[in-house]
């Protein structure tokens, strides 16, 4: 859960975040001339415009669209081929996380980069959620909770909350906007989850790493895959001898009805697995770590994805 492979080699790096720390030092001291709102950035009216950071697009995409005008957000990753566990801050990131007034991390031993660009600028005003704290995760558990319907809408419900404590004035803009996005926005998502999970409540399937995980749990789906082998793969980790022989029996048995890959970390042993399921005629279903394509609502990914899984599901199982 802490690094990603790909092309068959450990994308797991080094993050270095000295360069930035420092420049978000130097940044402390100039913020209030370099960072205030203009009278461009306020809605129509006048109203008060929070700034917020997300470290990963897909919580920056549903924070956006809870905001809506009365929000600036920035994500610090945006780009579908950027390894989030390892990524190496720049000093525009820390820059945004200075000036923010709202900032969401994932936690969960994530984005760890994360905590220390808000070490490096203390600011008393500056609201953070991290996720896996609002969950109740901790370092060890899966961080993946994009993946979690129930945990989205939590995390909805926290941010609306956070958005309507520090700009109180506009709270009922703000519980319309969440009223909007959960029953407009977001039903062809909730919908695709719903069907899925009556349909296929307890089929059988494989994946390639941990990321997987809350996406099963949340459809109802059995994910016969060892979980030692998704966690190696989610930490950059060799899975064992015996794992892979467990999901090399269970694919030539076809004791899975399909298996779900995440383009974003795949390695040698993984593409035997997709090759293999593909020759066994086993349906493969793709899901990626981050918005793709970047510009992405966070629904649109998911009911893409989503898609591709149920129809996945539609040929594996025949109904």
């Amino acid at each position: 859960m802490h690094g990603a492979r790909s092309g068959g080699g450990h994308r797991r790096t080094t993050t270095t975040v000295l360069g930035v720390l420092a420049a978000a030092a130097v940044l402390a001291g100039t913020s209030a001339c370099s960072t205030a709102s203009s009278a461009a950035d306020r809605p129509a009216g006048g109203a008060r415009v929070l700034r917020v950071v997300a470290a990963e697009n897909f919580w920056g995409s549903i924070a956006r669209q809870l905001g809506g005008d009365h929000v600036q957000v920035a994500s610090l990753i945006t780009n579908p081929d950027t390894d989030p566990h390892s990524y190496e801050p720049t000093t525009a990131d820390g820059r945004a996380v200075e000036s923010a007034d709202y900032v969401i991390t994932n936690g969960i031993g994530y984005d760890g980069w994360s905590d220390k660009l808000l070490a490096a600028t203390p600011e008393p005003h500056r609201t953070v959620l991290k996720v896996g704290t609002l969950l109740g995760k901790q370092e060890g558990d899966n961080p993946h909770q994009w993946y979690s319907a129930d945990s989205v809408h939590r995390v909805i419900d926290r941010i609306t909350a956070d958005y309507q404590q520090q700009d109180p004035a506009d709270a009922a803009y703000f519980a319309a906007q969440k009223q909007a996005f959960e029953t407009q926005a977001l039903a062809p998502y909730e919908r695709l989850e719903a069907d899925i999970k009556a349909t296929y409540a307890g089929t059988p399937i494989g994946a390639s790493e941990s990321i997987v995980t809350p996406l099963a749990e949340s459809l109802g789906l059995k994910l016969l895959t060892p979980e030692s082998f998704l966690d190696a793969m989610s930490e950059g980790n060799d899975p064992t001898a015996a794992d892979k022989a467990t999901i090399d029996r269970q694919i030539a048995a076809k004791q899975i009805k399909i298996y779900v890959f995440n383009t974003q970390n795949s390695d040698p042993d993984v593409m035997a697995q997709v090759n293999a399921a593909k020759a066994q005629g086993i349906p493969v279903a793709q899901v990626t770590e981050t918005l793709s394509p970047a510009g992405a609502t966070f629904q649109d990914w998911q009911v893409g994805q989503l898609q591709g899984i149920e129809n996945a599901l539609k040929q594996g199982v025949g109904k």
